[in-house]
């Protein structure tokens, strides 16, 4: 019931957003009627980056270019999502139409633009469990990720950083571009210790991927490599999460635990990727892993971008929720849960 009000109140929100005139998508999923009245209204602005102090989104009418540089405002929020069905697979063509978004359990003041398939620059953080439990598959893992990030980086504009952890986190390479130098990064590593998974996403979000803030937007992302055992750790799960939060950062997720039942750690990667907006992924086997880098690579170059104004924004730096849902009950959205205000205009 809570949730029907809000939804209503979303449509009255957003019906002075409206354009004049909306064009029909003839690729959307038919709707049921009772959900109609809570679309998102059709606009033709710009796609917008992460959260930061500047100006509103200047109007585009074609995909995010990573030439050109778009500001948005301290009280707007940038939300990247994906939409997947049953299977997994991602869901193109999809319109505003076919969303409702409550922040802070409120309809947004004003959606100021929606994008699909935006080709933003990448920041990637590869993070390889190199604890004793993972020796047998260390080597598989390495050669998985080597692939990946040939296939993944392919601007001069794309940058990555390699870090791998046992009972510490270390970073063997630094962002960079370079493939020669993040395959050394890679290589570099050796197995052995203990597991402290927590720090290490911790210590990878608060060190290389929050301090990522420049003057275009990018899309952030972490590959984590583990079976998601901690037992060294001195953060705890939440606080991981929340330090990705801060970082605008989605986690994907590649479990190493090929035995057929599913245990603690799989609960641990699962929560990592579905909380920061990213997806767990648990191939059967090793040579399963590189499907999984090939899935990760299509979500990361075929997204969806919202940006919108909160209504009753604060600038106090406190958490807020968002919940954003496809009226197509048959499929997914992959979409962080929140994300932590502004502190100071």
């Amino acid at each position: 019931m809570i949730r029907n009000l809000l939804c209503l109140a979303f449509a009255a929100c957003l019906a002075t957003a409206a354009a004049p005139s909306q064009q029909p998508a003839s690729s959307a999923p038919t709707q049921p009627a009772q959900n109609s009245a809570a679309q998102l209204p059709q606009n033709s602005a710009a796609p917008a980056g992460q959260p930061a102090a500047g100006q509103p989104a200047q109007p585009d009418s074609g995909d995010t270019d990573a030439s050109k540089v778009f500001k948005i405002g301290a009280n707007e929020v940038s939300l990247i999502f994906t939409v997947t069905d049953s299977h997994g697979r991602y869901i193109p063509n999809l319109t505003q139409n076919d969303f409702a978004l409550l922040d802070d359990q409120k309809a947004p003041a004003h959606v100021n633009s929606f994008h699909q398939q935006i080709n933003l620059p990448l920041r990637v953080g590869i993070v390889i469990d190199a604890s004793t439990s993972i020796r047998s598959r260390f080597q598989f893992e390495q050669q998985s990720a080597i692939e990946f990030l040939l296939q993944v980086l392919k601007s001069k504009n794309d940058r990555a950083f390699v870090m791998g952890f046992d009972v510490t986190p270390t970073v063997t390479q630094n962002w960079t571009n370079d493939m020669d130098a993040l395959e050394q990064g890679i290589n570099k590593l050796r197995p052995g210790g203990g597991t402290a998974l927590f720090d290490a996403v911790y210590t990878a979000c608060r060190d290389k991927l929050l301090t990522e803030r420049g003057p275009e937007p990018v899309r952030k992302a972490m590959i984590l490599i583990s079976d998601g055992d901690d037992n060294q750790s001195r953060v705890y799960l939440s606080e991981a999460i929340k330090e990705c939060e801060r970082a605008e950062t989605i986690i994907y997720t590649i479990s190493t635990n090929w035995t057929p039942s599913r245990g603690p750690g799989d609960k641990v990667m699962q929560e990592l990727a579905e909380e920061t907006g990213g997806e767990p992924f648990f191939p059967p086997t090793m040579e399963e892993m590189a499907t999984s880098f090939q899935s990760i690579e299509t979500e990361l170059r075929s997204q969806y971008a919202l940006n919108y104004t909160p209504a009753d924004f604060k600038y106090d730096g406190a958490f807020r929720t968002i919940y954003l849902y496809c009226f197509d009950r048959r499929y997914k959205v992959h979409a962080k849960k929140g994300y932590f205000a502004t502190a100071g205009p």
